[in-house]
């Protein structure tokens, strides 16, 4: 296709938002000229469930559940009254609560205010906030914010040791809907024992998101935390940074979550239009469906020339594959659904994997995310008439280029810069086009049973762990190996695992484990110390 050609395809394909300053190219995606309209019945099928959707359908028949994370914007959306005033006057709460915690008037007791952030979380109760916080994070947030986004030990005691004393000024926000799980509670138990080491309170400098009577919802009352907000069960962690999952945090942060809100909200107007062309939700999900044949069979590689989005790869790593992964679709048939989703930065892509995205495997579609504002400010010229900001353009186009010249197709979001108001509508965007295109396939993109399947096989772990540790303990000085251990507790089949658990107990101290013998894991003897 010569260059004029693509110009004509890029004027009748591009997908404008106006009010948003949005844009969506699919130029160089080589779909034919009549795959847009071979695609309507689909789609006007798609549009339908996502009406129904968001006037209160049933989405999770198994759990009797609807998903409304499209009312969060528009609260008069919402099937019943009484929801609608949940979401409103839940966001005048975080305001409320900020303001107080900005001026002092909710203090902490050792300290004149609290100037830090903890959020304690995992999943889309830390990938949205962290997001959120990354991209609109400048010199004039009210908090500084961090994470203890896994059980990883090292993890929170890096993020202890950043804070240090500061942990007297340190506001922690525990996140979980059912206050189960164990990720997020060790790092609650973390953090309340960092609290107490520096002889804090907890309570004093802890609030709690979680549904209504949940475990974290008791326990926060019965210590007597500063505050609770909820989590509903029609909101998914992954598409939960419209609730007070993401809100609460942005809000101490600094951040005007009204105008994030606000993004979002014209996103949904436009992304509901039954145009193909004129809704950029549409016209990404009928993108991936051409990209993949309808079966995720190209990865999705997520390219923003933008450092405040580098965390935008992360984001959409979650909605889209636990959303998309799917073993079964609507009917119950066997179908392995999915779309695999990595990213880097601009022009950071340019000098570590694009040389094998032009003339490697084609087993990937990109998505380029332009943000046409550069910085705050006039630029300086690094060289005559040109500034580093032209570069980063120049490198997307040029990279663009050489991946349509090798036939690897791409699509390019356009945005006017990276604002609370743009990354709301970004969000939306996406959860709209993971919706369409799950319709596309005819899969549930709002149940995910592989997650609960993890969780079991990790709880049977730690059992494992409980018997062999009480059974060493029985042994005393007999060392024994872990075949023979995996004999003693009744899992003979599980000695592999045996063995794993056993290694990890004694590369630790205090857990009481000895190591000896070898080299090879069939030598190796266990016995306690």
């Amino acid at each position: 296709m010569t260059e004029r050609e693509l110009w004509e395809r890029y004027q009748r394909y591009l997908s404008v938002v106006p009010s948003l300053g949005f844009s969506l190219d699919v130029s160089r995606m080589g779909f034919a000229a009549d795959f847009l309209e071979r695609m309507r019945p689909r789609l006007e099928e798609a549009f339908s469930r996502m009406e129904a959707l968001e006037k209160g359908a049933i989405a999770n028949p198994d759990e009797n559940r609807r998903v409304g994370h499209y009312w969060l914007r528009a609260p008069e959306l919402a099937p019943e009254p009484a929801l609608s005033q949940d979401i409103t006057s839940t966001v005048a709460d975080i305001h409320a609560f900020a303001r107080e915690v900005h001026e002092g008037k909710n203090k902490p007791p050792k300290a004149p205010r609290f100037t830090h952030l903890l959020l304690v979380g995992i999943g889309g109760s830390a990938l949205g906030p962290q997001l959120v916080a990354d991209a609109l994070t400048s010199k004039a947030d009210a908090m500084q914010v961090s994470f203890f986004d896994n059980t990883d030990p090292d993890g929170m005691d890096r993020v202890l040791g950043q804070l240090g004393a500061r942990l007297a000024e340190t506001l922690t926000v525990v996140i979980s809907k059912s206050g189960g799980t164990k990720e997020t509670r060790n790092g609650m138990l973390e953090a309340e024992r960092a609290y107490k080491e520096q002889g804090l309170a907890f309570n004093k400098h802890a609030v709690a998101i979680t549904g209504a009577g949940s475990e974290l919802d008791q326990h926060a009352r019965k210590q007597g935390w500063l505050r609770t907000f909820p989590m509903w069960d029609w909101v998914g962690g992954r598409t939960s940074v419209m609730s007070a999952v993401g809100l609460l945090p942005a809000r101490l942060q600094g951040l005007d979550i009204d105008a994030m809100l606000a993004g979002a909200r014209e996103m949904d107007v436009a992304t509901r239009q039954r145009d193909a062309v004129k809704n950029p939700a549409a016209l990404l999900a009928l993108m991936w469906f051409h990209a993949g044949d309808g079966r995720g069979l190209k990865d999705m590689v997520i390219l923003p020339y933008k450092d405040r989005l580098l965390l935008m790869s992360r984001y959409l790593q979650q909605l889209v594959m636990e959303s998309l992964g799917k073993e079964k679709n609507l009917d119950g048939q066997v179908v392995n659904q999915g779309i695999a989703v990595y990213g880097n930065k601009g022009s950071t892509d340019q000098h570590a994997y694009v040389q094998q995205l032009r003339e490697g495997v084609p087993n990937f579609f990109a998505t380029f995310i332009e943000v046409l504002k550069d910085r705050d400010g006039e630029s300086m010229e690094v060289e005559s008439g040109t500034t580093s900001g032209d570069y980063l353009l120049g490198f997307l186009l040029g990279t663009r280029r050489a991946l349509y010249e090798k036939g690897r197709e791409s699509l390019t979001l356009t945005v006017p810069d990276v604002s609370a108001r743009t990354v709301g509508a970004l969000i939306a965007l996406y959860e709209r086009a993971v919706g369409l295109y799950a319709s596309l396939v005819h899969i549930n993109a709002y149940h995910q049973p592989g997650v609960e399947a993890g969780k079991k096989a990790a709880t049977s772990v730690l059992a494992i762990q409980q018997k062999l540790t009480a059974r060493l303990r029985e042994a005393r000085a007999d060392a024994r190996t872990a075949e023979q251990l995996a004999a003693d507790i009744g899992q003979p089949d599980e000695v592999e695992t045996v063995y794993k658990v056993l290694e990890h107990l004694a590369a630790n101290p205090g857990r009481g484990v000895k190591r000896s013998g070898g080299p090879g894991p069939a030598e190796v003897r266990f016995q306690t110390k």
